[in-house]
């Protein structure tokens, strides 16, 4: 008999689940804390359980996360971690730690059917979606690490899904995932430290602000039809008027806004025209501009614009009366840039 698995399971899912087992609710609870726990592997730890409960449990379901088979460390401090899956996919994670905060950058599929021509990751293909399960114990095994490494006041801050895959396709585990991460008896995130990237899936944008209460961060790269277009296949589909209603309509509390994120290509997008239209294109939506210089691959032809080039953009935008930031390339060292992942062991 095949035993579930409780990683993709929500607290309410779980005490449905022991309850269908004849045990009361609270049982579920309890279970449901120590999948959470630092190091627990077996259900033979969970000590406040029967034994006999624990045997039970151990008969009909199991937990185990995916296995971290590589760890890379840059210069920067930036780590990325590999994990095996048990169908020996491949997929990486990024933990990047910058003024005292650590922040994961998690991946959501293996591979991804985006076709975005500036991402490595896109490169591989589609292979399959993450479980929540697989998408959380990402994680709880770099939560793990940390406290191993680095000491017990070494924590997770921040979750930003801007890994392997597109999130908003692999949705309803993506937003079981969230269900279980932000669980006060779980990982324990507040949404506010939870951030979910998007290349654009439209119909899914309001309707992850209907479901939850984290960040949006919207892929956008040029508001030229065009140009972001042949980045990007998705604007065929969803072009750039119908991506930005999506974003004014995104539910969200007065004080928050929406992050873009805009990778300066030289001679693509960088121009004083294209920081001109792009600041009359945001202006009725509440927002921050990320920018990110093209991180260089032998892979691609795409080149990064000079840094005079880089900073008369901001500047523009600056004087349009948005909040800029640049956001430096981190982990590049060890291929663990932004639009770097490309899961060598999928290859």
């Amino acid at each position: 008999m095949k035993k579930t698995d409780f990683t993709n399971f929500t607290q309410s899912q779980l005490i449905d689940f022991v309850k269908g087992l004849g045990l009361p609710a609270y049982r579920g609870r309890q279970v449901f804390s120590w999948l959470y726990r630092y190091h627990v592997k077996d259900f033979s730890q969970m000590t406040d359980l029967t034994k006999d409960l624990r045997v039970s449990l151990a008969s009909h379901a199991s937990f185990h996360w995916p296995e971290i088979a590589d760890v890379e460390r840059s210069e920067d401090g930036s780590v990325k971690y590999g994990f095996q899956l048990t169908d020996k996919n491949y997929i990486e994670s990024v933990l990047i730690p910058e003024d005292g905060r650590n922040t994961l950058c998690v991946s959501s599929q293996v591979g991804c059917a985006m076709g975005c021509e500036f991402c490595l990751t896109g490169g591989m293909g589609f292979k399959r979606n993450l479980s929540p399960g697989e998408i959380v114990g990402q994680v709880v095994k770099v939560r793990n690490w940390l406290h191993d490494e680095m000491g017990e006041t070494s924590v997770l801050n921040n979750l930003v899904f801007m890994g392997m895959g597109e999130p908003l396709a692999n949705f309803d585990n993506l937003i079981t995932s969230l269900q279980i991460l932000t669980d006060q008896r779980g990982p324990d995130f507040s949404d506010r430290r939870i951030t979910v990237s998007t290349c654009g899936i439209v119909p899914r944008i309001k309707e992850l602000g209907q479901k939850t209460k984290v960040n949006l961060a919207v892929s956008l790269h040029s508001v030229d039809d065009s140009i972001r277009s042949s980045l990007m296949p998705i604007n065929n589909k969803y072009p750039v008027d119908q991506l930005l209603d999506a974003c004014k309509s995104f539910p969200m509390p007065k004080r928050k806004r929406i992050m873009f994120e805009y990778i300066l290509i030289k001679d693509l997008n960088d121009s004083v025209a294209d920081a001109e239209v792009l600041a009359e294109k945001l202006r009725d939506i509440p927002c921050k501009i990320n920018l990110l210089p093209y991180n260089e691959s032998s892979d691609l032809s795409f080149q990064r614009p000079s840094d005079s080039q880089i900073n008369l953009f901001q500047e523009i935008l600056w004087k349009a009366g948005y909040t800029i930031m640049i956001r430096s390339s981190r982990g590049a060292d060890i291929s663990a840039a932004c639009g770097q992942l490309a899961g060598k062991m999928n290859s």
